[in-house]
């Protein structure tokens, strides 16, 4: 596979070739014959990724708030490296794809292979969709046509919102792409509809559409031409897709509207806005979300959960069948609209011309290479790799935002030998391997699972992949690192019990261990070697201030992601048993309680753990706390001392006799320690952390979590 992705930390634009996205329930294969680039966004983009630090931090002031406050929380070196790792992320560029079915997920209804669709899917020659963000393109609509379905419904959700009648005198603020789109739309609801743009060949379009224009670059005023569009009266109604960081375009809208009369955003303008401009005339003003109800929920655009008909009767691909109907009747028309076109191969002159030349409209690009030569399931990285089969040579199983910000270069920095790294997407594995120094990137787990080559797994997918990816590498032989949890319910833990017992049947066999990085941290490691000498039971209080992550976030889903509490306080229960120094005897948890406006209360939540030696503990996760609150503190209470540890950074000991305090200018959390101990692990043939520690973590956790959802 071949994608377009724009590099945000240095500006380049450039096709990656990378594995084949792998199929999977719910989804779609589709090999694309001609992509659309949207000018306005993609120039906006493109724009951004060349920009300097400076004028990025000028563009995003609410994100410079952020890393300010993350310099407090986790120090300046660590907060640095995160910005770097977040700029080094290329974004694939592109969301509106036409091409044909090569194949289908599990669950899909209504496609089959070789149907030709329009969907989201970005600037590269196979994508892989959801089932609700494509539609099958009538056989009157061409390729060309339907490659403008997608960005055509950003302006028809506009429309909707605005809900125009028959006969409305209607202003199109931006004849960009979408403005023009947004004319055609509004004429076939019956709307007499005026153009404003600074493009006088911009213009000439919309006049072709059946528009009356406005063009304030020849010193016509927008709000006295609305004024005499509308008869004197006021427009019923604005609809701006004009991108700008002026507030003229809604201030004008407010100005020439009538009473009662809409607004609607759909593109981007400033919003320094006057109140007697609105009150007066009791406007409304609504800002267009995309292309229509399901954009931004996961259960729709991931899950295929679609709203029941009778009550959403538009949706994102319900617009879409929408506007293809619009194309197949010759009501739309977008043959006017094409100014460019590319073939995919040489899309570095696309966007240099997109950066260059601001006339650019409808740029299209076309895929011509054969199918089959897309769907390579490995990329080589480094030619003729080469590795001590005597040490770690390991495979990776993901690279998301904490394996490749985190965890890749922790093994990376241990000397780990990087072999294959595994995504089902693709990109992510060629773009941290080739910057880590993977040999390949690759798609297929279990043609990674059996390259005799790689003796050791290193696991860092969605939650409730590990425990089949661990068992599945232990039955293979293979030594396995995996991010916490280990599994996100009992039976899935047990066949990792039963995996890892098979694997040791005659007494030896491959290590098992989960990223339990906390217990490494320096702190961590001091804390424990001044606890050696006090012999009475512990007390422990360990504050998790979490902070809030929306109810339908994937981690929040006790089917995907466990919860937060397998999902991460799953870490402060391991650090509590490795000070403790002694089993778990008692586990017992208390939540919030239900509550009108709290979605979600587990992560509200405080976990009290018993230990065999009379030790004791409490753990309190709280999503609810204050930001700028250290994130994790940890205190511990015995023999009249106390030992209190902030945020890995800061811990003080009271009344502690030779320690008062060990201070780090930068968080540590202890991931790069435990890399390496694992790795070290590896060679003397001794786990890092004892696997009935591991089994034992896993389970109380699993249990603590089933206590708060009981409540």
């Amino acid at each position: 596979m071949r994608q377009i992705v724009q590099h945000m930390g240095q500006g380049l634009t450039e096709i990656v070739e990378a594995p084949a996205p792998s199929l999977q329930a719910g989804s779609l294969i589709i090999a694309s014959t001609v992509t659309l680039i949207s000018a306005g966004t993609e120039r906006m983009l493109v724009d951004f990724g060349r920009a300097n630090m400076i004028d990025k931090a000028r563009q995003q002031p609410e994100k410079v708030k952020m890393v300010l406050a993350k310099v407090q929380t986790d120090g300046l070196t660590a907060t640095i490296d995160a910005v770097r790792s977040k700029l080094a992320q290329p974004l694939p560029l592109g969301y509106c794809n036409v091409g044909r079915v090569a194949a289908i997920g599990a669950g899909v209804d209504g496609f089959k292979p070789g149907d030709r669709v329009v969907s989201n899917g970005s600037h590269a020659d196979v994508v892989r969709v959801s089932r609700n963000l494509c539609a099958r393109i009538p056989t009157v609509v061409d390729d060309d046509s339907a490659a403008f379905v997608v960005v055509a419904s950003i302006g028809l959700q506009g429309v909707r919102l605005a809900q125009p009648t028959l006969g409305e005198a209607f202003v199109v603020t931006g004849a960009g792409l979408i403005g023009l789109l947004t004319v055609q739309l509004l004429r076939a609801q019956g709307c007499r509809v005026l153009a404003i743009d600074f493009d006088e060949a911009k213009l000439d379009l919309a006049r072709q559409f059946g528009a009356d224009t406005c063009n304030p670059a020849n010193g016509e005023d927008p709000v006295a031409a609305g004024m005499a569009f509308s008869r004197g009266r006021g427009v019923d109604g604005v609809i701006i897709t004009a991108s700008t960081k002026s507030s003229d375009p809604v201030t004008q809208a407010a100005r020439m509207c009538r009473k009662r009369g809409r607004i609607v955003l759909v593109g981007v303008t400033g919003l320094e806005l006057n109140r007697a401009d609105f009150y007066e005339k009791e406007i409304s003003f609504q800002v267009s979300c995309s292309y229509g109800p399901g954009r931004y929920d996961p259960r729709y655009e991931q899950k295929g959960e679609d709203y029941p008909f009778g009550f959403v009767r538009w949706t994102e691909q319900r617009n879409f069948e929408a506007v293809l109907d619009l194309l197949a009747s010759g009501q739309l028309d977008v043959r006017p609209l094409i100014s460019h076109r590319f073939p995919f191969e040489q899309a570095g002159q696309a966007y240099a011309m997109l950066s260059e030349d601001k006339s650019g409209l409808g740029i299209l690009l076309d895929y011509k290479s054969p199918f089959e030569e897309r769907l390579v399931s490995k990329v080589a990285l480094v030619a003729d790799a080469r590795f001590d089969p005597h040490k770690p040579v390991i495979g990776f199983v993901g690279a998301g935002n904490y394996a490749s910000r985190v965890l890749i270069p922790a093994f990376k920095e241990a000397g780990a030998q990087l072999h294959t790294v595994v995504t089902s997407a693709g990109l992510s594995g060629v773009t941290n391997g080739r910057s880590m120094g993977f040999a390949e990137a690759s798609n297929d787990v279990t043609a990674m699972l059996t390259d005799p080559q790689i003796n050791t797994v290193a696991i860092a997918t969605r939650h409730d992949s590990h425990a089949r990816f661990v068992t599945q590498a232990l039955k293979a032989g293979k030594n396995v690192f995996v991010e916490k949890p280990l599994a996100i319910d009992c039976d899935s833990l047990s066949d990792v019990e039963a995996a890892y017992a098979e694997a040791h049947r005659d007494g030896t066999g491959p290590q098992l261990m989960v990223g339990f990085n906390r217990r490494f941290a320096p702190h961590v490691r001091k804390i424990k070697e001044l606890l050696e000498g006090v012999r009475e039971p512990k007390v422990f209080i360990m504050t998790m201030n979490a902070g809030a992550i929306p109810g339908e976030h994937w981690t929040q889903d006790a089917e995907i992601g466990g919860g937060r509490i397998i999902g991460e306080a799953c870490h402060l229960i391991d650090l509590m048993r490795f000070l403790a120094g002694s089993p778990i005897v008692s586990v017992q948890g208390r939540r919030m309680g239900d509550a009108p406006g709290i979605d979600i209360a587990e992560d509200k939540a405080a976990i009290t753990l018993g230990f065999a030696d009379g030790s004791f503990g409490t753990i309190f996760y709280l999503s609810n706390g204050a930001a700028d609150f250290p994130k994790e503190r940890i205190e511990v209470f015995s023999a009249g001392r106390t030992l209190q540890l902030d945020n890995f950074r800061k811990l003080r000991g009271f009344n502690w006799p030779g320690f008062r305090q060990m201070n780090l200018l930068n968080q540590d959390k202890g991931q790069k320690a435990g890399a390496a101990a694992f790795l070290k692990a590896l060679e003397v043939g001794l786990p890092a952390i004892p696997v009935d520690e591991i089994f034992e973590v896993a389970r109380i956790t699993i249990d603590a979590a089933y206590q708060l959802r009981e409540q």
